[in-house]
């Protein structure tokens, strides 16, 4: 295996890791308004992810990187043509962070109930425009021979990325009010295990129609078994859900979310975006990659950092693994 196919299984590792983790993060936030009767309600939502919301970021900013250095091909590429939903998700992920630190700043209503609407829809708008990339990614898009994407916004707002964005949306929200079920006692956690199962039904029903038509259109063996998988996971979640045990119910949640990212990243390679001009256009592991030499450094970097920001972001989940309720939350300032 060469140093690009690696590099490009890394960023598949790491993107996996970013929707698992700040999946949840967006499903709570969408489940402010969903599931949130009042505002201590809300406060206990937040507080499930307050000790970690800003960790799972780093994933993200991860991910970025090493695309950056591995792939500056696909990055120039990708964030020129993907300017704006980009820019959106940015701006969102900004705004969701002040939301978090500065909604309890001050007591009026008023301000409060502001910030709630803004954790709400900066956790709902990522989760769909996620979908809506990605879909396009693995759809293919207008890339000429000068690898420079010359299609408009408007391109990628068709009926495959859109139903992805509305799959993922489903899937973020399903694993938000499973790990909200699982770090809560009380009635709203009763709560939470109710409408997890009904948004089970509901992203199991969208789920199979886009990843079947992924399948169909791009697949393979090695994607047919990871869509598999996704699939008897997502099942066996809800069936956990229903009886009661939100650890396995979480776990297997999130192992449909990493199932569902291999099986797009399995459908691309060794494309990392495909031209939907000409397929000589494409951009490849091998033409859009950087020199063996910089990969070479980036890998003994991943080697000596990775481990350590996985140990540390498992103890900081270790350290804050206790349920919360409505009891724990102090009233107001």
């Amino acid at each position: 295996m060469q140093l690009q196919d690696v590099w490009f299984v890394l960023i598949a590792v790491l993107w996996i890791g970013y929707f698992f983790l700040e999946g949840f993060d967006f499903g709570i936030g969408v489940l402010t308004k969903l599931l949130a009767r009042d505002r201590t309600e809300k406060r206990v939502l937040i507080n499930t992810i307050g000790p970690v919301w800003d960790g799972n970021e780093v994933w993200l900013l991860t991910a970025g990187g090493a695309t950056f250095a591995a792939f500056p091909e696909w990055y120039a590429t990708l964030f020129s043509g993907f300017y704006l939903p980009l820019l959106i998700i940015l701006v969102c992920l900004i705004v969701r962070g002040v939301a978090f630190e500065y909604r309890h700043k001050l007591p009026e209503d008023k301000w409060q109930t502001n910030w709630e609407h803004a954790i709400f829809w900066t956790s709902l708008i990522p989760a769909f425009l996620w979908g809506v990339a990605f879909a396009n990614i693995v759809r293919g898009v207008k890339i000429d021979q000068h690898k420079e994407y010359v299609g408009t916004f408007l391109d990628l707002l068709n009926g495959y990325a859109i139903l992805g964005g509305l799959v993922t949306l489903a899937l973020f929200t399903f694993h938000g009010a499973v790990f909200a079920s699982l770090k809560t006692v009380g009635d709203i956690r009763d709560r939470s295990r109710s409408l997890a199962t009904r948004l089970g039904v509901v992203t199991a029903v969208l789920a199979l129609v886009f990843l079947t038509w992924t399948q169909v259109s791009r697949g393979d063996g090695k994607s047919l078994i990871a869509m598999a998988v996704a699939a008897v996971a997502l099942l066996a979640a809800l069936g956990f859900n229903l009886a009661g045990r939100e650890g396995w119910s979480f776990a297997l949640s999130g192992v449909t979310i990493a199932s569902a990212v291999a099986m797009l990243f399995l459908t691309l390679f060794p494309n990392v975006m495909p031209s939907s001009l000409n397929d000589a256009w494409s951009l490849t592991v091998d033409n859009a990659s950087s020199t063996p030499y910089t990969l070479k450094i980036m890998t003994w970097l991943a080697v000596v950092a990775t481990p350590v920001v996985v140990l540390y972001q498992g103890w900081t989940y270790w350290v804050f693994r206790k349920r919360i309720g409505t009891q724990h939350i102090v009233d107001a300032h």
